[in-house]
C-alpha cells in the first residue's frame, strides 16, 4: 500500500491541535531565568527562560507587557503565567505569557553588580581618567570577531567619514571560556606596540551570557590601564 506524506504545515497544523487540547498547558506557572529580552518596539516582550539544564522561548504581547510594574531584564529570575502553543509557521512552541513577577536575580545578574560596585569603588569610572578621542584619528585598532557583520559595519562608518583612516583588525574570541583574558591581552598589545590612535571593542550583541567576557575584571582594568582611548561598541 503506498503512503501518501503529508505536508509540513499539515504536520505542524496536527501537532498544533494537539497541544491547543492539552489543558495542563492552557494555563501554566513556569520559573526560570531571563536570556535574550527585547522589548520590540511594537511593545511585545520576546525572551527566553532557562534553567540549568532547558530553555523555551517566549513572547508577552503589549496588551499584557503594559500591566507590568517592572522592566524584565536578562538575568532575572521570574515566573510567569501563561500558555503554551505551537507557532505554527515555524514548528516551535511557545510560552505565551500573560503575567509575570520577579523571583529574584540570575547568578550572572548578581555578579555583574557586585564587579560594577567594586569598580566603582576603586575609581575605575571616575569621568576624571576618561581618555580624549581623536577627532580624525589615522589608526583604529578594532578588537572583535573576524568573521561577522561588526568588522563590516566599522569599516563603512569609518571609511565614510575619512577616507584616509587605517582599520586594524586584531582578531578576539568574542564568547567563551578564556575570551576576556584574551581580550584584556589584545588592548596590553595594542598599547605596547602603539598599534593605532584608538581602540574599538565590538561585538554584534547577544545574551548576558554571551556578552560576559565584556563584563569580565581583567577586561575592565586593561581598558582602565591603556594609555589608548577605548571605545565600546559592543550592542546590548
Amino acid at each position: 500500500m503506498e503512503i501518501t506524506p503529508i505536508t509540513i504545515t499539515e504536520l505542524n497544523k496536527y501537532i498544533k491541535d494537539k497541544v491547543a487540547k492539552d489543558e495542563f498547558l492552557q494555563n501554566v506557572y513556569v520559573k526560570g531565568e531571563i536570556s535574550n529580552f527585547k522589548n520590540h518596539y511594537t511593545g511585545h516582550m520576546y525572551f527566553t527562560l532557562k534553567d540549568e539544564n532547558s530553555l523555551i522561548k517566549c513572547i508577552m504581547f503589549k496588551s499584557f507587557a503594559e500591566r507590568l510594574k517592572f522592566l524584565p531584564k536578562d538575568g532575572m529570575k521570574v515566573v510567569v503565567f501563561g500558555t503554551v502553543a505551537v507557532y505554527e509557521r515555524d514548528g516551535v512552541y511557545q510560552i505565551y505569557v500573560k503575567a509575570m513577577k520577579e523571583d529574584g536575580l540570575g547568578d550572572l545578574y548578581v555578579a555583574y553588580n557586585e564587579l560594577k560596585q567594586k569598580l566603582e569603588k576603586e575609581g575605575l569610572f571616575d569621568v576624571k581618567y576618561k581618555k580624549k578621542i581623536p577627532f580624525m584619528p589615522e589608526k583604529i585598532g578594532v578588537l572583535t570577531s573576524k568573521t561577522g557583520s561588526v568588522i563590516r559595519d566599522i569599516i563603512n562608518v569609518s571609511t565614510r567619514r575619512n577616507p584616509n583612516v587605517y582599520i586594524r583588525l586584531y582578531p578576539v574570541p568574542v564568547q567563551g571560556d578564556g575570551a576576556g583574558e584574551k581580550i584584556a591581552d589584545a588592548i596590553k598589545l595594542m598599547n605596547d606596540k602603539k598599534l593605532a590612535d584608538v581602540i574599538i571593542i565590538a561585538r554584534g550583541g547577544g545574551s548576558l551570557e554571551d556578552l560576559w567576557p565584556f563584563n569580565e575584571e581583567c577586561v575592565a582594568k586593561a581598558i582602565f590601564a591603556s594609555e589608548l582611548p577605548v571605545i565600546s561598541a559592543v550592542r546590548t
